[in-house]
């Protein structure tokens, strides 16, 4: 489907662009601490940030352009079982409420910036630390490059094509993000979520109207999937603990991307994240309400290219321009929060445990804020090559397996927050065999992260990441009664 240029959406669009646009540079003069060059500061915020900061900052780079974009994509396509994303979103915050305090109190006492950093003060094993950097890096890659799917949907809506719209707009991040560090997507945020909401708000109010009320929205999505015989309104079948799993998985992986950690190390205390793992279930309804839009693109009987463009399509449609570049703005915006604080998270990650660790142990505080920023930089042109020249699939693929990744920090990064019971190589070893295992299962299920199970002659289907994280777990234990047995014995 070929758009044309609307100039009416263009203009308004280019106008909230250019406004945050200006706001990510004047974020270097927000709260201006004596010096950005410390990594605590660019790449942390000073850890200064209160309740409403974290909130925004924290929402704005979990629920990001991609999620606005794919789950009523996914809705759209298979009905039900995309809205396991919900439960997700409502099982995260009590982990988040016990453990991300204790987490944040270990690294705010020991100058801690990285969850590698965590890993290596408790255990002391520079592989351990090692494998829990190089996971954070290679899953938050193709988050990045997501991102910018999201943001190639809008701007193909607004009749922008090729890949210099995409180019400029990262140019442009990549620019406040180097001389801001975190206070750039920190003070974007505020914008990027009130525009979310206005439009979210709108759309669920205003669209079912223009399409005959909800019963109607419902009727026209299953008539749609039984005449194409799949997807459902209902779960069935086999899908009960696939769902169950993957929401699961999901909500225990969420809070493991060196993204979503940079926003817990940057809050100004414990008491902060309590309180946002109280207020942060707000943006669950949002997302319930946003999952909708995929039933509404079956009743508006849309013609797509591709399931990621039913959002800005509806929009386009049912709205008039100044509302669609209005909308098309809110989730451009909410690609540029998550891509920022992503990439801070990847260069916080190299700088510590990987630069710091191996290259300069002397580095000084100035000089791991230059390697941060340089850092920062590689990682948005990286994710955008991506994009550029890989298929679309390609990082798709890449992110279902990021979230499997992931998964398998868990236990070295959370278990020594309660007990030093666990040893390095114990947990080392439960990485690989989860890491590369979970790869592997994946690998043979054609890149797709179910695995088909039986369990008394009943079929059913496991997200991979629970599988490999349960295996990662039994291993650690293993090794760990093994390892200390073999020691003694040796003397």
């Amino acid at each position: 489907m070929t758009t044309e240029i609307d100039p009416t959406a263009l203009a308004i669009f280019i106008f909230f662009f250019a406004l945050v646009t200006v706001m990510g540079f004047v974020a270097a003069r927000w709260r201006k601490p004596e010096t950005l060059a410390h990594i605590d500061e660019w790449g942390l915020g000073g850890r200064k940030f209160g309740t409403w900061i974290t909130w925004f900052l924290v929402g704005g780079d979990f629920y990001t352009a991609y999620t606005v974009i794919a789950v009523p994509a996914l809705v759209y396509t298979v009905g039900a079982y995309g809205f396991f994303a919900l439960p997700y979103t409502i099982v995260v915050y009590p982990f988040v409420f016990m453990v991300m305090p204790v987490l944040w109190k270990r690294a705010k006492d020991n100058g801690y910036v990285t969850a590698a950093d965590v890993v290596h003060g408790q255990y002391g094993s520079r592989a351990l630390e090692l494998a829990i950097a190089l996971t954070g890096v290679i899953a938050t890659m193709p988050y990045i490059a997501l991102q910018l799917v999201g943001m190639t949907a809008v701007f193909k809506s607004l009749g922008l094509h090729g890949e210099l719209p995409l180019a400029i707009a990262f140019i442009i991040l990549a620019l406040y993000t180097y001389s801001a560090g975190l206070r750039a997507p920190a003070l974007i945020a505020f914008v990027k979520d009130i525009m979310i909401y206005i439009v979210v708000i709108a759309a669920i109010a205003l669209i079912p109207i223009k399409l005959g009320g909800y019963a109607n929205v419902f009727a026209a999505a299953d008539a749609d999937f039984q005449a194409k015989g799949a997807g459902s309104l209902l779960l069935g079948g086999n899908q009960y603990v696939a769902y169950a799993t993957l929401a699961l998985g999901s909500a225990l992986a969420a809070f493991m991307y060196p993204h979503t950690l940079t926003g817990i190390f940057a809050s100004s205390s414990g008491n902060t994240i309590r309180k946002n793992a109280i207020l942060l279930p707000a943006y669950t309804l949002l997302l319930g309400l946003l999952a909708l839009l995929g039933y509404m693109g079956h009743a508006a009987h849309l013609k797509l290219d591709s399931a990621n463009d039913v959002v800005p399509v509806l929009f386009q449609t049912l709205f008039p321009s100044w509302f669609a570049g209005f909308a098309f703005a809110a989730i451009a915006i909410g690609a540029l929060v998550p891509a920022a604080v992503m990439s801070i998270g990847a260069a916080n990650l190299f700088t510590r445990n990987f630069w710091k660790a191996y290259v300069n142990p002397g580095v000084t505080d100035e000089g791991e804020y230059k390697v941060a920023k340089i850092t920062s930089l590689i990682v948005k042109i990286g994710a955008l090559l991506v994009i550029i020249l890989l298929p679309t699939q390609f990082a798709l693929d890449l992110q279902l397996l990021g979230g499997i990744w992931i998964l398998q920090t868990l236990p070295a990064l959370v278990f020594g927050l309660y007990s030093n019971w666990f040893k390095a190589p114990g947990l080392l070893a439960g990485w690989i065999v989860g890491f590369f295992g979970g790869t592997y299962l994946v690998w043979l299920n054609g890149l797709k992260p179910l695995q088909a199970m039986s369990l008394g002659g009943a079929p059913f289907t496991v997200y991979i990441g629970i599988l490999a994280l349960i295996a990662n777990i039994v291993i650690a234990v293993v090794v760990n009664l093994v390892v200390p047995a073999r020691a003694v014995a040796r003397t």
